[in-house]
């Protein structure tokens, strides 16, 4: 029998994860306060669904101005704002 690739998501290292206070910094705009309302590790591996032209972002972010957005790892820190953070 072939064995099934483990492609179970990996926990984050570090502060990041549902409900943490992030500063999401992307170039499209200019760095904004929010937190993680969901992480969807699960989706990011595209190699199974053949759409690697749309990859799925880790994070959706619930920013602190009401919007929704959705950012990769890479975009995202610690808010540096909030109390108990490295910063």
């Amino acid at each position: 029998m072939p064995e099934k690739k483990d492609h179970s998501p990996r926990p984050e290292p570090g502060p990041l994860g549902a409900g943490a206070r992030v500063l999401v910094r992307r170039r499209s705009e200019s760095a904004q306060t929010g937190r993680i309302a969901e992480d969807y590790a699960e989706l990011t591996d595209t190699e199974e669904r053949g759409h690697a032209w749309a990859p799925v972002h880790r994070w959706a972010v619930a920013l602190d101005d009401g919007r929704l957005v959705f950012a990769d790892t890479d975009d995202l820190t610690a808010d540096p704002s909030t109390p108990g953070s490295a910063g």
